[in-house]
Order: structure tokens, then sequence, then C-alpha cells
């Protein structure tokens, strides 16, 4: 592969029939015991509709910490343990950010350290392009069109040159600071590849690519997603090992080898449909090859893929 350039609760009531001369007291027994079962189908009702309290664990990897919260019970214990064993060894330096909406699920291992995009950032100049567009009432053009997929499907550079300087410096950090990246730098000197990203920055594009909000409509979204489910065979390896094969894959992945920290190798990616919907950002640096760097985004994803598929029951 080329390497990157640049609730309401109602309880049953029972209702006395007529009374009896002399069953005053047997009335006022029957009374206590609806009133008691009553009242115990409310409280059971009540807790039963109450959302589970959310846990928290951590696991150690080095000098760092997989820290997980989820209300899904023994998800956060075995996660951050997981995650953990995945990484833990390993050549290099690595990051990773994870949400799962369905069980309210969240990890995060060293998300805010500083990284170079390699070609995720191609995610990112694709949002800053579509936030353009709508901000001037218009579609992409064919051009446009073509060079979107060429970039996102096929991870091609001259592609992603040419958007890069046509959305411009300005009209990326616009799209950052709409997006909540405060931490993401873009590259110096047109360097795209060099930009700085983190994995919690990461996770936020990728929520913004599969909720509603103010930055990106719905069809801008539905044309992101589009383009990451169509990522040719040979670069869909990363966050999607492991997954089901009842998720919809949408994946970005970067690689990037330098004089210093070695190969650079990342992977983003969202599971929607039959049920699914999370996400993931894992991020690596300090690689000796990039095959090293795959195996160490797949060791993690693997792990997540696996332990947020679980049935309920384990």
């Amino acid at each position: 592969m080329t390497a990157d350039t640049q609730v309401d609760v109602t309880a049953d009531t029972q209702q006395d029939g007529t009374s009896m001369p002399g069953t005053h007291s047997s009335r006022r027994a029957t009374r206590g015991l609806a009133t008691a079962v009553a009242a115990g189908a409310v409280l059971t009702a009540f807790a039963s509709a109450t959302p589970a309290e959310a846990s928290t664990a951590a696991a150690s990897v080095g000098g760092s910490q997989v820290t997980c919260t989820s209300q899904r019970p023994g998800l956060a214990g075995r996660l951050s343990q997981d995650i953990a064993d995945a990484l833990r060894g390993r050549h290099g330096a690595s990051a990773l950010a994870l949400y799962d909406r369905s069980t309210k699920t969240s990890c995060a291992y060293r998300a805010d350290a500083a990284f170079d995009s390699a070609s995720v950032v191609k995610v990112t100049i694709l949002g800053a392009l579509l936030r353009q567009a709508a901000e001037e009432h218009r579609r992409l053009t064919p051009r446009e069109v073509k060079l979107t997929t060429a970039m996102i499907t096929k991870s091609d550079n001259a592609s992603t040159n040419a958007l890069w300087h046509q959305v411009g410096a300005a009209g990326v950090r616009h799209f950052l600071t709409l997006a909540g990246m405060r931490d993401t730098v873009p590259g110096p000197k047109g360097y795209w590849g060099r930009t700085r990203i983190t994995a919690a920055d990461q996770l936020k594009l990728l929520r913004l690519l599969t909720s509603d909000n103010s930055v990106l409509d719905r069809n801008a979204r539905a044309y992101a997603l589009r383009l990451m489910n169509r990522v040719i065979p040979g670069q869909r390896w990363g966050a999607p090992t492991g997954a089901p094969s009842t998720t919809t894959v949408h994946v970005k992945n970067g690689w990037l080898p330098r004089e210093t920290n070695g190969w650079r190798v990342h992977s983003v990616g969202v599971f929607t449909g039959g049920g699914h919907d999370y996400g993931m950002a894992v991020l690596s640096h300090g690689n000796r090859t990039m095959d090293d760097g795959i195996a160490t985004v797949e060791r993690a994803a693997r792990a997540v893929n696996h332990d947020l598929n679980l049935p309920t029951a384990s």
C-alpha cells in the first residue's frame, strides 16, 4: 500500500364488595393486604423501570489506564481488562476510545495523546467539505463526488491533496471548531498526513456521523457513511476485526512511516444495523513495520467487537 504523504407506573387495585354485618375487621385486613400488594407492585415496577446504574472499571497498561464505564453489568470490567490484555506488551505507543449507545458504554486509553493522523484525517476533510457545501447551499459537484469517493474508498492521496487545498486550512479549522475537535491541529504547510489528532477527537467525529446534530445534516452523514462502507477489501482491516456479520461496517484506516516514531497505523470505524450502534478509534505509532501496527490495532479491535457483542446473559 502507498503510505500517506500528506415511565408512568400504575398498580392494579382491588375494590371491596358490599360489606356484611360483623365483618369490619376482615374488611380492614383485606384492605391492608390489597394496599401492601399494590405498594409492592409499584415498588417492583419502579425498580424495573429505573435505568441501571453505570459501573466503572480500569485496568493498567504500562503506566496508563484503560478506563471503561457501562450500564450493562460486568461489561466495564470485561472490556477494560480485555483491551489492556490486547495492548500489553505491544511495541510502540497506542491509544483508544470507544462508545456504544445501546449499552451506554464508553472506554478510553490515552485518548488525549496526540498522533500524526496519516489517512484517517481524510474523514475530517470530507466532513469539512460537506459542511462547506451546506453553508453554500449547494450539492457536491460531480468532480467533488469523484474526488471524495477516491479519497475514502481507495485512500487516494492525489484526490486528498486536491480537496485539502480546495477546502483550505480555514475551512478545516472551521469544521473542527463546529465539531468540538479542539485537540486536532491541521498539518503544517499542506501536509494533511501530519495533522495532529487524538482518539477522543476522532470519536467525536464518529459520533457526529451517527447521530442528529447541527454540524452535518442527514444527507451529509449518510453520504460519508456510505463511502466508509465501500472501502476496498484490501483496506478493510483494523476496526472491523472480529465484528459480527450482522453489523454494517464503516471504516477508514491510515498508515504512515517517518524517521521518528516509526510507522503510524490507525483505524477508525462505526458499526450500525442489526441493533448495533457503536464506534471506535484505535491509534498507534512507534511500530517497527506496518504489519506490526495493524496487529496492534486489530488486537484491540477484536477485544472490543467480541465483548460488545456477547449475549446479555454473559
